[in-house]
């Protein structure tokens, strides 16, 4: 197995016959030919893109709950999304911290309604619709602070706080497949139970793609499968010719 580290892929180039090369073409300009491809860019947090985030990332801007929630045992902390992620993470942390302020930019939380009952029977949580968070507030060395605009009102306010978790969805890292294969609304790879994608040969696995619930184990799981199936693949599937003169 050849393993090549520091490098990226920025195009795929399907190939034009049923059993022909697909082309992947790094950054360098480099490019591999495979019959059989198996694709799992990941996903990366989406982001606030506010003032201060950046600067007080890993300094109180945190994205995983399950992972930084310990570390502000006692503390006051905002969830940023009202979706089912933000309402879990807000339920979650409640039993670590001292409060939780869930901010939420639509008019109503989005997430589930059972998470929704949840939240509201927690006495250590405060939930904060129509609310655009536009800063994130430090000392220089961690994070003190939030501000939102009231969207009903355009009047601004501040929370004190010591963390803020974002929880506002996940951006797959797609963007230099768009037109080679097929992608859902959202961006991610769309495929099927086996892991093929909408080009035959190729197949994708982990948080790039359109299988549900974002979670290390679901995705150690599909690569799995997707292998599998690149194998099936290439016994059942002849070579072109020019796959056979490479």
């Amino acid at each position: 197995v050849d393993i090549m580290n520091l490098q990226r892929a920025t195009a795929l180039t399907p190939a034009t016959q049923p059993g022909g090369l697909h082309r992947i073409t790094l950054e360098s300009g480099a490019t591999l030919d495979a019959r059989s491809i198996v694709l799992s860019p990941g996903a990366r947090w989406r982001q606030m893109n506010v003032p201060g985030e950046d600067e007080y990332r890993n300094r109180g801007v945190a994205y995983c709950p399950h992972c930084d929630g310990p570390l502000f045992k006692g503390k006051r902390v905002a969830v940023i999304g009202g979706g089912n992620s933000g309402v879990e993470a807000a339920i979650d942390l409640a039993g670590i911290v001292a409060h939780v302020t869930l901010i939420e930019f639509d008019k109503q939380l989005r997430a589930d309604e059972v998470l929704q009952r949840k939240l509201r029977s927690l006495a250590n949580v405060t939930v904060i619709t129509q609310a655009l968070t536009t800063e994130v507030r430090g000392d220089g060395g961690k994070v003190t602070g939030l501000t939102y605009q009231d969207r009903a009102t355009e009047q601004s306010h501040t929370v004190d706080l010591e963390g803020i978790f974002v929880q506002i969805g996940l951006v797959p890292n797609t963007e230099w497949l768009k037109g080679a294969l097929e992608l859902s609304p959202r961006g991610e790879i769309e495929v099927n139970q086996r892991g093929e994608t909408s080009v035959p040969g190729i197949f994708a696995a982990g948080d790039a793609t359109t299988t549900p619930h974002k979670q290390i184990i679901i995705a150690m799981g599909e690569g799995a499968k997707s292998a599998l199936s690149a194998f099936d693949y290439l016994i059942r599937q002849a070579p072109a010719n020019d796959a056979v003169a490479a």
